[in-house]
């Protein structure tokens, strides 16, 4: 019966190998002597408290118009027409209106000829000012 041959991590004891640790020069400058550790403080390291996840950016709440006031109104049809761009969102965030009142002032203005209509899809509308020409 033949013995099976060792394997190569079974046949050499590592820590044997290792060379025994020297002493750092560094540290035992006063006498060969190593400093002895300090006596651990009476009810020192508790265990530490759990992280708080944070709540995150809070955001202002808009308070925008549902209804046109006078104002309002009135901004609409001297300002919108001459912005480059002009969008639901747009309107929502420069006159402070909500987004259905966006929509159908849009409409209003298109219905109109004040605007012109660049791209219209069922979640977002996209205008641009009526040129001179065109009028």
């Amino acid at each position: 019966v033949r013995k099976p041959e060792p394997r190569a991590w079974e046949s050499h004891s590592f820590a044997a190998q290792m060379p025994p640790k020297k002493s750092d020069p560094k540290k035992d400058k006063k006498g060969g002597k190593q400093p002895q550790k300090k006596a651990a403080k009476p009810g020192g390291g508790g265990k530490a408290k759990k992280k708080k996840w944070s709540k995150g950016k809070v955001r202002d709440k808009l308070n925008n118009l549902v209804l046109f006031d006078k104002a309002t109104y009135d901004k609409l049809y001297k300002e919108v027409p001459n912005y480059k761009l002009i969008t639901p969102s747009v309107l929502s965030e420069r006159l402070k209106i909500g987004g259905s009142l966006a929509r159908r002032a849009l409409r209003e203005l298109l219905a109109k000829g004040l605007i012109k209509p660049l791209l219209t899809h069922h979640a977002q509308a996209i205008y641009t000012r009526a040129t001179k020409a065109e009028k």
